[in-house]
């Protein structure tokens, strides 16, 4: 391990997340100050319907504009089982449900600063079941648009979501494998 945790101490906490700062020491002996950001573990959902995806625009407050991206959030809470998370928040942010979930992988979301894992499923066979949007969701609006114009957003950078990019990046290189 190149850099060893002296101390450990807990700044902020709030019902989203946990702020906290470690004393640390680099693997040249220099010490210093490594703060982290503690998330429980989320999901992003690639929700497909023949050649149809499904996204989420919202207006997001660090950015102070409105993104467009797939469908992703958490539930506040360590222990989670992936797909259940998966389908709850599908069902949340589009109000659809899927006859099939199939996991694609997790990834670590901005691992400089966040602990955060999310989980990948590709969502299919969706049906409307009615959203259930959280409070501080109150001004998501559901899009579609075609594969292909979906990838012109990612490329154009009318998309800039990495969780998006990601999950796609994962979702293109798993489809192609079950194509081998």
């Amino acid at each position: 391990m190149s850099i060893r945790t002296l101390s450990s101490r807990e700044i902020y906490r709030n019902p989203w997340l946990r702020l906290r700062e470690d004393q640390i020491e680099r693997s040249n002996g220099t010490q210093g100050i490594y703060s982290v950001v503690d998330k429980d573990p989320c999901a992003v959902i690639i929700p497909i319907e023949g050649d149809r995806i499904y996204l989420i625009e919202q207006f997001r407050y660090t950015i102070q504009e409105r993104s467009l991206e797939l469908p992703q959030g958490g539930w506040e809470t360590e222990d989670v089982v992936a797909e259940e998370l998966a389908r709850g928040e599908l069902r949340e942010e589009t109000g659809l449900e899927a006859a099939t979930m199939t996991y694609l992988g997790w990834m670590w979301i901005a691992y400089g600063f966040t602990r955060q894992k999310q989980f990948v499923y590709l969502a299919t066979g969706l049906t409307p079941a009615g959203a259930d949007p959280d409070p501080e969701e109150h001004d998501l609006e559901l899009r579609t648009a075609s594969i292909a114009e979906f990838e012109v957003m990612l490329l154009d950078g009318t998309i800039r979501d990495v969780c998006t990019l990601g999950a796609w990046g994962l979702y293109r290189l798993w489809k192609e494998r079950q194509r081998g």
